[in-house]
């Protein structure tokens, strides 16, 4: 199924990446001879986007320039304005209160275009095939979420799958998720990461979600609530995933494009 609009919120501090990320943000920090924000712009296009919408703060305007496009309004009576690239229109809305990942999608939801919409978190990096891609060749309804096994010992930094049935090839049916257990209660071993297909639906259920841990919206909260009327499914995407969000996953994600890069250039000599 075409997932015509990919949000990706790029809006966040930055701050387990301190002290680089107080004068460039996350996005732009080199994942070797790339800044990370290009993997999640090359993804959204590669898994046939017609529209990417960039969240972005005003303190984070960088991301716009390197990007090279004109920010859309989406606040009062603003222009709307954007440019292609590569034949997909960017565009950027911005969230200049943090109040959670749910807020940042909920901000762009007078952007996107009919169907169902794409969701690719910058700081998770995945190398290998396209995650997003893998998913939309699966996603029929509902929502979909990638996931990924994990130790007991690190369950309480994710979202965590409730799994409801058998595995279908990729895809695994579950009822909701558990945002970062608590140690010993988490419902399986499957995490939730930075890929999501989302039934539109889930505006209006963001709208009226409360705020979860940490104060913010939390959209794993949203997806639990809105599995009660559609279908939730995990989906083991097949690449190698890192977490760009501090210093050790940016480092080994760099290690990994390194070598990558070196066998790209191994085939053509």
């Amino acid at each position: 199924m075409p997932i015509r609009t990919v949000i990706i919120p790029a809006a966040g501090r930055g701050t387990r990446l301190m002290p680089a990320t107080k004068v460039t943000a996350k996005e732009l920090l080199p994942v070797f001879d790339r800044v990370a924000i290009d993997f999640a712009v090359e993804e959204a296009i590669g898994a046939g986007a017609e529209r990417v919408v960039v969240v972005i703060s005003t303190s984070k305007t960088a991301i716009r320039s390197y990007l090279g496009h004109v920010a859309l309004a989406v606040s009062g009576d603003g222009p709307r304005i954007g440019r292609q690239h590569e034949g997909v229109e960017i565009v950027y809305v911005y969230q200049d209160r943090m109040l959670g990942l749910g807020h940042a999608i909920l901000c762009c939801r007078d952007t996107v275009l009919p169907g169902a919409i794409g969701v690719i978190l910058p700081d998770d990096i995945i190398m290998g095939p396209n995650a997003l891609a893998e998913m939309a060749a699966r996603y029929r309804r509902g929502h979909m979420v990638a996931g990924m096994p994990v130790s007991a010992e690190d369950a309480a930094q994710y979202g965590i799958f409730r799994v409801s049935g058998l595995p279908v090839d990729n895809c695994i049916p579950v009822s909701g998720m558990v945002e970062k257990p608590a140690p010993g209660t988490a419902p399986s071993s499957i995490a939730a990461v930075g890929r999501y297909i989302l039934d539109p639906m889930i505006f209006d259920v963001l709208a009226h979600t409360p705020p979860g841990k940490g104060g913010e919206v939390q959209l794993t909260d949203a997806i639990s609530i809105a599995g009660l009327a559609v279908p939730l499914t995990a989906f083991r995407f097949s690449g190698s995933r890192y977490d760009c969000g501090n210093h050790d996953g940016l480092l080994a994600a760099a290690i990994a494009r390194q070598a990558e890069v070196h066998r790209h250039r191994a085939t053509q000599s």
